[in-house]
């Protein structure tokens, strides 16, 4: 009779110690939170999402709870992700812009060359943007209209510091010209009036305006990124246009400093085998996400670099208003 109990006991799970074994330890335990720094439904929440639809299966056993924890310009869930327990249970989005400057703008309680880097999914390149029957058909036309006429030129973005901000002010001092800055709270709102034309310009990102642009609503008069993204190739660079200007949103996932090696190194993996799953790139062309795959090391230098090139562009502009 006891041995034929314990068989329905091991038959129910309640005494498999080794099966039990298999399913202790990382990332078993508990749900892995991952932080968005913004409201549902925008650019970064919309790369989290997608991106973890992908992750997931080849982490068995992981179970992702994504917390939406806007505030202060992406700040709070930035320190929140910062300076969670480093035991692979806490992720969160990483931008380069918002994250970066914003350590340079106040003193904030996160370090960006101190996050543990997993990877970069998305670098989504500026962009100005007008109505199709705008008199401009380059930035050339817009460097001479400002010349012309300076301080007469609205241009629209998602706020201060932002990236479609920083992109103004690099292009304000590659061009030798002054244009107004119009922040809204997001882009939105920035179309909205570029409609309306009661704003000459819009300054939002490529996967933004991408949509817009085949609907023929918008015309873009450059695009920010080192080379052309392959969702607009006919559009020329800021650089092609002869002003050294390279911006955009960069979106990825980060950890606290201190992530163990082993769990790091199969998150990395994990992220890597996602990016390359042909579903994922299929997906992500409907989405109108200009991919940028980067793990680990290479994650970090990119950001880096950009945290170098803000801090040269702050003491030559602050952009603090």
């Amino acid at each position: 009779m006891a041995r034929i109990q314990r068989r329905a006991l091991l038959a129910a799970g309640l005494l498999a110690p080794h099966v039990a074994r298999a399913q202790t330890g990382w990332p078993h335990e508990r749900p892995i939170e991952v932080f968005v720094p913004f409201l549902a439904g925008g650019g970064v929440d919309t790369m989290v999402r997608f991106v973890l639809t992908y992750v997931a299966p080849r982490l068995p056993g992981s179970r992702f709870v994504v917390n939406n924890r806007p505030g202060a310009g992406g700040q709070l869930s930035f320190e929140a992700n910062f300076n969670a327990a480093p035991d692979g249970y806490t992720l969160g989005a990483a931008t380069n812009t918002a994250m970066n400057a914003i350590s340079i703008e106040r003193q904030v309680r996160y370090r960006p060359s101190e996050f543990t880097y997993i990877a970069c999914v998305v670098d989504d390149p500026g962009g100005f943007w007008v109505v199709p029957d705008s008199p401009w058909k380059d930035l050339k036309d817009l460097q001479t209209a400002a010349r012309a006429d300076p301080d007469a030129f609205g241009v629209g973005t998602a706020g201060v510091g932002s990236d479609d901000h920083i992109l103004q002010i690099a292009f304000e001092y590659a061009a030798g010209v002054k244009l107004i800055h119009v922040p809204y709270n997001g882009t939105a709102a920035t179309l909205r009036d570029l409609y309306g034309k009661r704003l000459p310009i819009g300054a939002f990102n490529m996967g933004e305006g991408a949509p817009l642009r085949r609907e023929g609503r918008v015309r873009c008069l450059g695009q920010a990124g080192a080379t052309r993204w392959s969702g607009a190739p006919d559009v020329p660079t800021f650089r092609e246009q002869g002003f050294d200007c390279v911006g955009g949103s960069a979106r990825g996932i980060a950890g606290p400093p201190g992530i163990p090696a082993p769990i790091r190194a199969r998150l990395e993996q994990a992220f890597r085998e996602a990016m390359a799953d042909p579903g994922f790139l299929a997906e992500a062309a409907k989405l109108d996400l200009p991919l940028r795959p980067l793990i680990g090391e290479d994650y970090a230098r990119m950001m880096a670099e950009d945290l170098a090139a803000l801090r040269a562009l702050w003491a030559r502009r602050p952009w603090k208003e």
